[in-house]
């Protein structure tokens, strides 16, 4: 009988043992472990500056009193309070499965939210004097805090860190499909808080990008802890076995994103951006995440489809006098863009890895210049192609507000159903491409080339449908990106952007449809986020993509081949339950 048929949960037996000094501290665990909640419950309450910052919700008013919330506390305090209570619980209950790595992810959070605000505060109150006042009063929320979160991961290393928790046994079809449902509409709720946590840049609220950043340390020690609890991993499953149905029910939940609190025009243009780039990191994953060739050029494919459609949409300064309907140019975008990706595939016959990359290079460089002088007139040159006209679909305009009954759409949510409906198309061609036989043979021509070639793989012409095919669908979303700006310009497909387009693609996870997806969100999102920060903003960008890749090299959202290759060997093992090599499962095959 197996382990999975004894019981829904199954806690691996493997516990890695303190190291060094913290080895000492093993029979005092469980008193570290409540101390840590307990002040990090006690710093949640106490006052975190000694003046008022202003009326703002940042950070509400930071003294002793009580407010409206149901415990006293809101905000980042709130956070601190629930990570403390989950902790002294934790402490006591030790039939809890991978109990001490949740206790880690806790104090992570605690630890994140504390330095956060605690250093906010201090910097706008003008260094220490935040945090202390002429009359000896000293506002000690941070500090507690941030002691109780060291107390917490200093306990929960000196118990032991179990390996995750894994949870078997299926529910039932309906019950799973139920349980889906709820789960990807809090999925939504969350997408929506995360977008409006501190509001729209600096315009709503002064403080929105410290904001921002206290609730992402909570979310990803919530993320975290969850993990190692194995709900992630019990969800991915359930997701893996009901795959027709999760499709169809996210690509719902993602259309109902207008009616949650991010239904503003702000947010709606800026998901319809992610929309794109989304899209074109789709692209960029069969070239790079399935065949492992390094494009550092892809965003050309993606200026190319906005030229086309730009050429034939009606714009003022369009080469040709030409109105062709919406839908027409998009397949005309997408088939000059693949034609152009074979082109530049074409060279790939003879070179291979830093050389290929410089190949690409070179391409979107003489695009980025041919786009600047004009060439032919079909760029515009430095005057750009202004005045492109929106799409328009029974008289209405998609860049206009709609009102459906008692519903009111804000301006711009048409361009992001249509985006979303793409960015499905985008994700079924990839889907279906990385199971079929062509999509195997690009995985084994990613591992080795030359083993790729003796199995009798003709890798040269495999090569080149990947940058066609890739190419293909970055020239469908420039197609949008055109009508949705309604200016085309070379300064927005410069080398920079195909960088980016590359580190959504690493981030997020290669190979896989919703690290792609993620990636493109966190690397468009988090600028949008810290305008605040504008001196800084880029430092702060750098460092979070470094932790990232430092502490998960196989990306948020590993592919199973990936996560087998570069994850931990405590992470469980993905649901399909694969554990060797990519070039394994393609010999298999």
């Amino acid at each position: 009988m197996t382990a999975i048929e004894k019981d829904p949960v199954v806690e691996p037996a493997a516990v890695e043992a303190p190291r060094g000094r913290l080895a000492g501290l093993a029979p005092y665990a469980t008193a570290l472990r409540a101390a840590g909640g307990l002040l990090t419950v006690v710093g949640a309450y106490l006052p975190w500056a000694t003046f008022v910052l202003n009326d703002g919700p940042y950070p509400e008013k930071a003294t002793l009193e009580f407010f409206t919330a149901p415990l006293g506390v809101s905000g980042f305090r709130l956070h601190l309070l629930v990570f403390g209570i989950a902790a002294i619980v934790l402490a006591f209950v030790p039939a809890v499965p991978a109990r001490g790595r949740i206790l880690r992810a806790l104090g992570w959070g605690v630890v994140a939210v504390s330095v956060v605000n605690g250093m906010y505060i201090t910097t706008q109150g003008g260094g220490f004097g935040a945090i202390t006042a002429a009359d000896g009063a000293v506002a000690f929320g941070a500090i507690v805090a941030l002691i109780g979160g060291a107390v917490l991961l200093v306990g929960a290393f000196a118990g032991g860190l179990e390996g995750h928790a894994r949870w078997g046994r299926p529910l039932g079809r309906f019950v799973e499909w139920a349980l889906l449902l709820v789960i990807y509409a809090l999925l939504l709720l969350l997408v929506a808080a995360v977008l409006t946590s501190g509001g729209q840049g600096s315009v709503a609220n002064p403080y929105s990008g410290a904001v921002f950043l206290s609730f992402l340390g909570a979310l990803g020690g919530l993320l975290a802890a969850l993990h190692s609890a194995g709900v992630v991993t019990w969800v991915t499953g359930m997701s893996e076995r009901h795959r027709a149905y999760s499709a169809i029910v996210l690509l719902a939940v993602a259309l109902l994103l207008p009616l949650t609190a991010a239904g503003t025009q702000y947010w709606m243009t800026v998901a319809a951006n992610i929309g794109v780039y989304a899209a074109t990191a789709i692209g960029l994953n069969i070239v790079v995440g399935l065949a492992g060739l390094l494009d550092l050029g892809y965003v050309a494919f993606l200026g190319i489809g906005a030229v086309v459609a730009a050429n034939f949409s009606g714009a003022t300064a369009a080469r040709f006098d030409i109105v062709l309907p919406f839908p027409l140019v998009m397949v005309i975008s997408a088939v000059v863009a693949g034609i152009f990706g074979a082109i530049v595939g074409s060279p790939t016959l003879r070179v291979r890895g830093d050389y290929l990359a410089i190949v690409t290079l070179a391409f979107g460089e003489i695009f980025v210049r041919s786009s600047q002088n004009n060439i032919g007139g079909l760029t515009g040159g430095s005057n750009a192609i202004p005045g492109i006209p929106p799409v328009t679909a029974f008289g209405q305009p998609f860049n206009e507000s709609l009102t459906i009954g008692s519903v009111e759409l804000p301006a711009g949510a048409l361009y992001y159903f249509l985006i979303v409906v793409i960015v499905a198309a985008v994700m079924a061609v990839f889907g279906n491409l990385k199971n079929s036989r062509l999509g195997r043979a690009w995985i084994a021509i990613r591992e080795d080339e030359d083993a790729a070639r003796a199995m009798g793989i003709r890798t040269g012409p495999v090569k080149i449908l990947a940058f066609m095919i890739g190419a293909t669908l970055a020239g469908l979303a420039g197609a949008f990106f055109a009508h949705k700006t309604g200016t085309v310009s070379y300064e927005s497909f410069r080398f920079l952007e195909s960088v980016t387009l590359l580190a959504a693609v690493i981030l997020g996870g290669m190979g896989t449809i919703p690290g792609a997806v993620l990636g493109a969100s966190i690397l468009f999102v988090l600028p949008e986020k810290l305008r605040e920060f504008a001196d800084y903003r880029l430092l702060i960008f750098g460092i979070a993509l470094v932790l990232i890749m430092r502490f998960r090299p196989q990306g948020l959202v590993p592919d199973a081949h990936r996560r087998a290759e570069l994850a931990p060997q405590s992470e469980p093992p993905p649901p399909d339950g694969s554990t060797g090599p990519a070039a394994a499962k393609v010999a298999a095959s």
